[in-house]
């Protein structure tokens, strides 16, 4: 692991979105932190300064967090602009154990968002704003990859789940998506909720059918995204049942 001091509005421009030209000037000079970049693992311990700021924003590469419940595994994939606190843990109550951890699957840079960072940068609360909307962003991929996983095919998981990456992290070349980014079955498997020889065989079944292919970076998407779902349901008022 090495560290650098970076600036980090200019690694994530997104960040300064919604500040006046001149403002962004000025806040350029002083959101700079330092850079982590980690190789095979997270470190297991951090400074009391960093644990009470924002936390890690990932400038690149690609984490993964699992968590397991009863011997089974679920899992998120990480990627740049991403915000995470590894030292967080949950209080989830007593009722259910359960373990995580995280693992770094592809070399990963990451800016240390310190409570130094949140002093210099107080007077530019559109940035604090782009943060909390990382967070929020964050839950929403959550409740998307949850609902992936309600769909009863394998197959239909798992190449919604590869668009789905696609958006995130995809670039459009002529011959499809181009989503590099390779994934053994086992983290495909923890991703969409089954077990890994259901996921090498629908993947196959995936690949025949000429909907994805393999280049040597990872996968190419191939047509046109899934269409809409159904309209969803209305939410049943409290207190009503149906019929």
């Amino acid at each position: 692991m090495s560290r650098a001091l970076i600036g980090v509005l200019e690694q994530d421009p997104e960040l300064g979105d919604g500040l006046a030209p001149e403002r962004l000037a000025a806040a350029r000079q002083l959101a700079h932190a330092e850079m982590l970049e980690v190789v095979s693992k997270l470190p297991t311990s951090w400074p009391a300064e960093l644990r009470s700021g924002p936390g890690l924003l990932v400038l690149d590469g690609l984490l993964l967090r699992r968590v397991g419940l009863d011997g089974r595994f679920g899992a998120e994939l990480l990627g740049r602009g991403d915000l995470l606190r590894p030292w967080q843990i949950e209080d989830t109550g007593n009722s259910l154990y359960q373990t995580s951890g995280w693992r770094v699957l592809q070399r990963a840079r990451v800016a240390l968002l310190d409570l130094d960072f949140t002093r210099r940068i107080a007077a530019y609360p559109e940035v604090h704003g782009q943060l909390i909307a990382r967070a929020i962003r964050r839950s929403r991929y959550l409740a998307l990859s949850m609902a992936i996983m309600q769909h009863p095919k394998v197959e239909t998981r798992l190449y919604l789940l590869l668009w789905h990456l696609a958006d995130r992290w995809g670039r459009v070349h002529p011959d499809g998506v181009h989503l590099p980014m390779k994934l053994t079955h086992v983290v495909l498997s923890e991703l969409v909720g089954a077990r890994r020889p259901t996921v090498s065989a629908a993947l196959g079944a995936v690949e025949r059918d000429g909907r994805i292919s393999r280049n040597g970076t990872g996968w190419v998407l191939h047509g046109s995204p899934p269409g809409a779902v159904d309209e969803m349901p209305p939410v049943e008022a409290p207190g009503t049942s149906p019929g």
